[in-house]
């Protein structure tokens, strides 16, 4: 941001002095700042999202292979005295060996039922090969795809070899005999899991992963060459989808403690309560716990499966805990796979995480493949201590005395922490790490509502948090919970759910699916809700009806259209949007849903809404009534009539003040085109015959020296104009870059003008931007035959047309697509030339069957070529030579229409030998806006396939997108601009204390009284004649307009900051300006003759310009050359812009809602040629054409509003001005003039002035006091309020004292007294008081 850092340092001010603080400014409210303005309007980018489980997976089959030969010990092992006996909790040597293995394969099964009861178990005590091979091949025969586990105890075989080998028995138990694990791998197939409970299990993992390498290198030389050996035999299946869990590495024992189970590995997985809590109490900080034993922890009450006993809340403590470990410490993917594709899978992975922590302590490191980071020295390990520590504590007297049972505090500390992560606002840091455990939360009532609240404000941070929940697995709890019918969760639930709409669209089929849309479909029809809340169940319910058919009509059986019919009224506006959104989602390409709407009739009641204060709710009412008319099935008389209906109240918007609105529009007509195809076929041919035949009549054949200047008064000067109003490359204008972006000058030989064919170039705003457009079709219909056509038809009766009834409802649908394909704004003329060239074209070509275009017609005739001398002209200011424009390169070869990033260069407008009026060339009908010349003679074939059908069901505008957006971000967060510390907030400070200084400093310099003011401070060549000036407010930057350009330039450094093309017509101009939030983040309207107003951010900085929004001000604005153009007046503190000039009104328009709130007509039969307005009297001032000075009160009637006439001026008023106090009079000037002050409460002037006769311009300057009176005679007057001269300036400085032009415009500061004058020789001088002041 560009500081004045003069202003701070300023002579005349030390920053010591006391600044009392001045909050006007805070108070001003801000135009034109929305959403709407500062964004494109278009959905965000769709995140992956990879939370959903595209594979789940089931463990159907399990084989337990036990090889324990009881009683034996393998030769390999020497086990210690005494060592560790139980296996599955049995000691094998209390009973026959036997019924031991019997008991241990029972009791194994039953462990493992505990976490998948519904698979089938295979148990394979003692086995042989064959054996093991039966069952494995059994096995994976039945589970098909779904996934197999194998589980191997080797306590009785030797132990793993290195060759990849374990071991079973020979049928009479004599031998023991090697199992190749390879062999393994083909009975088991994939999908499978294995889990080895054997010393030196990490052989097996390594064998295993070698041969699964081995296999995918056979498969791939056997589909490389079939006729190698290996492709003959059966494939091997590929072992991918393989996972391991192995109870030690490949050089370890297991443990022999005695106080241990045998099968340490294996009661991990299956029993990690009970091994847990002996482990615990094996520790030397259990002393701590008095009172506990071994066979008291047997006795613990409760089950597994139930939350509320002991033994069920230690157990879910350690799912939740289990899991948030995996979840901080393992990528993503991995733990997608591992702990959330399969149930058992993912118990299994939970209780290895204890395994590796119990088996360490015994120093042995069990293995996984995939494999895992290391966790046992995690921190939520600390937590689980406490938890058992706490249940642990209580078991004496629980048992003894029976006393209740304290639930765990855990889930409560841990919400705890999880709220202290979200107050600790910081935006980028790692994700918490409770999140895990608050899905756990949901599923206790006890905890549920602090829970919801809590997941609510972590998705609020955004769609990053949205997809980490949903990556935990988030989604199942939160669908399940939509059948609670607690009323407090309501509001939890809908605004969970609109987040996680807002970012995953996808799930509406879940919702559907389980019914969930009821739920929504409640809220929304409950009045005791609030709104916002109705408001994020209607967002809900239109993501459920959005293109998904299932969804609509299970929204159309739900009563969904009446409910939102009743709430279009409502105050809340985000509601009122989204209903409208909702229902044109509903009856969408859904015809029983239109037709329930008609019954209702709904399209009446969206009309309401046509007229809402909020932009972005007439927009949704607008698209709404576009999908009502946009239905394709058959059409009846009814429904015909209703589609006119709508269309004719729809056409009431073409002049609405938001583009946002009228692009929607242009869709919402397009549906109605489509529809009704045929009949604007017709309606479009009818139009191109009639402008065919038709000259219109030119509104600018007179050059006049303010506006056109003929080029043999001037040296050539290069007009840079950057068209492309997406990315509005600023023109380039630096020596370096003016050989390659000036391809056209302007050269003029022995002074006569140079005629340029338009047909080459592109000549509009609106016709150069569609080349940015994405989808780089060439147009049938031109910008200029498209302009012509729609003045052809406002000109010409059309008689024609009007045969049949019905007929004109097209016919005037067609003149608003017109007139929208005019528009100032260029996304609302791109989409609206895309649907009048999709119609033409179509019209054409069943027009001529023949042939589509004859060759002939796409080469353009040669322009009347400049001669070929090509004279250098110098600019003045001694620049560099232009590059010579030789015949040749204003032919055929036309540059190629550039990319989008290039800027487009627009030929400066010439008059032509005849004089003849601009638009009125006449184009060849069929020509392409940007030919290429003759190779492009297009033959019929290619013709056909080239045309894109410009329309299709596609054409939108991104709105509801873009509107959703809203439920994506946060919405609990201080916006920036109030909090006190942001950037924006300190910005906005800083501007406020500079504006307060400026206004501070001027009045004492104003005060003292201005006695001269010729002192030249700035002048410098404006690329363009001069014919609105501007100065900022309150920092060193003035613009200039010209015909159709603004350039900045800062006046202290006496530098060029900025020169941008505005986008009008070229037969209009610009005829004013005004900054609007001057005070804050200013933004430029401009105001052109044909009524348009374009208002523009980011200029003079390092930024390229942008337009924020344009409009049509005025409509029916004619532009001539002796009109007044567009007058306008701008009221910051109201918000109000009032406009007027060639017409018979003034318009008051809203800037806030973005619409006309008044019209005041004049009453007069002559133009307004000056405005002035007081929001505190709520009065305007306007000079009138014909000499008088009306006052007007905008509180009153139309026809009464008008409180008094001055008719004391006999010729044009040239400025009328209402001074700013209480009792502040009006002065007027006409061209002859006279000065005259009126008091606005007496019929006649107070006081009469006269200045020099045959004026061009003048101001007045609000705070000194002083008037400026510029003359045809090329000199300035400068007068004080008594009517003394103060200065006379007929000379610049320097420059040899050369003779001042014919003042063109000039203006002076707000507040400093500086004077800015342009004159029609193209300078810009600015005079001051005295040079020494700033």
């Amino acid at each position: 941001m560009k500081m004045d850092s003069d202003l701070l340092h300023s002579p005349a001010v030390g920053l010591a002095e006391e600044e009392e603080p001045d909050m006007s400014d805070w108070k001003l409210p801000l135009a034109f700042m929305k959403k709407r303005h500062s964004e494109k309007i278009e959905g965000s980018k769709a995140l992956a999202q990879s939370w959903r489980m595209k594979d789940r997976m089931k463990t159907v089959s399990v084989a337990l292979v036990l090889c324990l030969n009881v009683g034996v010990d393998p030769p390999d092992v020497v086990k210690t005295s005494p060592c560790a006996r139980l296996e599955c909790w049995i000691d094998p040597l209390s009973m026959s060996p036997q019924k031991a293995l019997e008991t241990i394969g029972a009791n194994l099964q039953k462990q493992y039922e505990n976490w998948q009861p519904r698979a089938r178990y295979k148990q394979s005590l003692d086995p042989t090969v064959d054996e093991v091979k039966k069952l494995c091949t059994s096995l994976r025969r039945n589970a098909k795809e779904e996934r197999v586990l194998f589980h191997y105890n080797g306590h009785g075989v030797p132990r793993p070899t290195v060759n990849g080998e374990i071991w079973v028995f020979n049928k009479n138990y004599t031998q023991y005999i090697p199992l190749s694990i390879y062999d393994l791998q083909t009975w088991m197939g994939s999908p499978s899991i294995f889990v080895y409970d054997c010393s030196n299990a990490g052989i097996i993992v390594k064998s295993f992963k070698q041969f699964a390498l081995q296999r995918e290198q056979e498969l791939e030389v056997a589909a490389i060459n079939p006729s190698h050996p290996l492709a003959q035999m059966p494939l091997p299946p590929s072992m991918k989808n393989c996972i391991q869990l192995a109870a030690c590495e490949a050089s370890e024992l297991l443990p022999m403690n005695p106080d241990l189970p045998a099968d340490l590995f294996t009661s991990c997985l299956t029993t990690p309560i009970k091994i847990a809590l002996r482990w615990f109490c094996m520790q030397k900080s259990a002393k701590l716990v008095p009172g506990v034993t071994l066979d008291l922890i047997e006795k613990i009450p409760g089950r597994l499966n139930d939350r509320r006993t002991p033994l069920g809340e230690l157990n879910w403590i350690f799912t939740a805990i289990t899991d948030t470990i995996a979840w901080n410490v393992l990528p993503r993917d991995l733990f997608q796979k591992l702990f959330r594709q399969d149930l058992l899978v993912a118990s299994l992975f939970r209780n290895f995480l204890l395994a590796e922590r119990i088996m360490r302590s015994y120093n042995c490191t069990p293995v996984s493949s995939p494999r895992l980071p290391p966790t046992y020295m995690h921190a939520m390990w600390q937590a689980w201590d406490l938890a058992v520590d706490i249940c642990l504590s209580q078991l004496p007297t629980i048992i003894e005395e029976g006393t209740a049972f304290r639930h765990s505090p855990f889930f409560a500390e841990q919400l705890t922490a999880f709220q202290v992560w979200l107050t600790m606002g910081v935006e980028n840091r790692n994700p918490p790490e409770q999140l895990p455990i608050v899905l756990q939360v949901l599923l206790s009532q006890v905890h549920r509502l602090r829970a919801l609240d809590l997941l609510g404000r972590f998705l609020d941070l955004g769609p990053w948090a949205v997809s980490l929940a949903l990556s935990v697995g988030i989604f199942p709890y939160v669908l399940k919970l939509l059948q609670s019918s607690a009323r407090e969760l309501r509001p939890l639930l809908v605004f969970i759910w609109a987040k996680i709409l807002a970012v995953d669209s996808s799930c509406q089929a879940d919702l559907v699916k389980d019914n969930g849309h009821k739920y929504f479909l409640s809220v929304l029809a409950d009045n005791y809700m609030p709104a916002e809340h109705r408001t994020m169940a209607v967002f809900i319910l239109a993501v459920i009806v959005n293109s998904y058919t299932t969804g609509q009509e299970v929204c159309l059986q739900g009563n969904l259209i009446a409910n939102c019919l009743e709430q279009l009224s409502d105050p809340h506006p985000l509601l009122r949007q989204w209903v409208a959104i909702c229902l044109g989602r509903i009856w969408q390409n859904f015809d029983s849903a239109r037709w329930c709407g008609v019954r209702d009739s709904a399209h009446e009641k969206l009309y309401i809404l046509l007229s809402d204060p909020i932009p972005e709710v007439r927009c949704a009412a607008v698209f709404a009534l576009g999908t009502f008319v946009g239905n394709s099935a058959e059409r009846t008389d009814h429904s015909t009539t209703i589609d006119h209906n709508v269309a004719m109240m729809l056409a009431q918007l073409i002049n609405d003040g938001s583009p946002v609105v009228r692009k929607e529009l242009v869709v919402a007509l397009s549906h109605l085109v489509v529809q009704y195809e045929s009949n604007f076929c017709t309606v479009a041919l009818q139009f191109i015959e009639e402008e065919k035949n038709y000259t219109v009549p030119s509104p600018a054949n007179t050059t006049e020296p303010g506006n056109l200047t003929p080029v043999r008064d001037s040296p050539a000067i290069p007009r840079l104009r950057s068209v492309n109003s997406y990315t509005n490359i600023r023109a380039a204008t630096t020596a370096r870059n003016l050989n390659k972006s000036l391809q056209n000058l302007n050269l003029s030989e022995e002074g006569g003008p140079v005629a340029f064919s338009p047909g080459n170039l592109s000549t509009s705003s609106s016709a150069s931007s569609t080349l940015g457009s994405p989808d780089n079709d060439e147009y049938i219909l031109s910008f200029e035959t498209i302009d012509k056509m729609r003045r052809v038809s406002s000109y010409s009766s059309l008689n024609s047309l009007i045969g049949v009834s019905f007929n004109s409802v097209y016919t005037q649908i067609w003149r608003v697509l017109l007139h929208l394909a005019a528009d100032p704004f260029p996304e609302v003329s791109d989409l609206a030339m895309k649907v009048l060239n999709s119609i033409a074209y179509k019209a054409t070509m069943n027009a001529r069957p023949q042939r589509i275009l004859d060759s002939g017609s796409l080469t353009q005739s040669a322009p009347a070529s400049p001669t070929s001398k090509g004279t250098h002209i110098h600019q003045a200011g001694g620049s560099p030579p232009m590059p010579s424009a030789s015949s040749s390169s204003l032919t055929n070869e036309v540059p190629k229409p550039p990319a989008r990033e290039q800027p487009t260069i627009r030929p400066p407008y010439t008059p032509t030998l005849g004089g003849q009026a601009p638009h009125s060339h006449q184009f060849p009908r069929t020509r392409k806006m940007f030919d290429k010349g003759p190779e492009q003679a297009a033959e019929d074939g290619d013709e056909q396939g080239g045309h894109r059908n410009y329309i299709s069901a596609t054409l939108q505008t991104g709105l509801c997108d873009w509107s959703a957006k809203y439920f994506a971000q946060p919405v609990m967060k201080i916006p920036e601009e109030h909090d006190l510390e942001s950037q924006v907030r300190m910005e906005r400070q800083w501007r406020f204390l500079r504006n307060a200084r400026v206004r501070r400093q001027s009045q004492r310099i104003t005060q003292k009284g201005v006695t001269r003011l010729d002192d030249q401070i700035f002048i410098n060549r404006n690329p363009g004649v001069p014919s609105v000036v501007k100065f900022h407010p309150f920092n060193s930057c003035i613009a200039v307009a010209d015909k159709d350009s603004i350039c900045f330039w800062d006046w202290e450094k006496g530098e060029r900051l900025d020169y941008f093309y505005n986008g009008n017509p070229r037969y209009t101009r610009i005829t004013a300006m005004e900054y609007l939030n001057g005070h804050d983040c200013s933004l430029l309207l401009t105001a052109t003759d044909d009524g348009a107003l374009r208002i523009w951010k980011n200029f003079a900085d390092q930024k390229n310009p942008e337009m924020v929004t344009a409009w049509q001000g005025l409509s029916d604005m004619l532009p001539t050359t002796r009109g007044a153009g567009m007058v306008v007046d701008w009221e910051q503190e109201t918000g109000l812009l009032m406009t007027s000039g060639d017409v018979r009104v003034i318009r008051i328009w809203d800037t806030e809602r973005e619409m006309k709130v008044q019209d005041i007509p004049t009453g007069a039969d002559s133009c307004v040629t000056s405005l002035s307005c007081d929001s505190q009297r709520s009065l305007i001032i306007a000079g009138l054409g014909d000499g008088s000075v009306r006052v007007y009160d905008r509180r009153m009637g139309p026809n009464e509003c008008r409180i008094m006439t001055y008719r004391e001026h006999n010729a044009w008023v040239v400025k009328a001005h209402l001074q700013k106090e209480t009792e502040g009079h009006i002065i007027s000037v006409s061209v002859n003039g006279d000065v005259r002050f009126f008091e606005p409460r007496t019929p006649d002037s107070v006081n009469v002035l006269q200045t020099v006769k045959g004026l061009t311009a003048l101001d007045i300057h609000p705070q000194a006091n002083l008037f400026a009176c510029g003359s045809m005679n090329q000199f300035i007057a400068v007068y004080n309020a008594n009517g003394d001269v103060i200065s006379n300036i007929k000379y610049y400085d320097g420059f040899m004292g050369q003779r001042i032009g014919a003042i063109s415009c000039l203006a002076f500061h707000p507040y400093w007294p500086h004077l800015a004058v342009g004159s029609n020789d193209y300078y810009m001088s600015i005079y001051s008081a005295e040079k020494r002041l700033r």
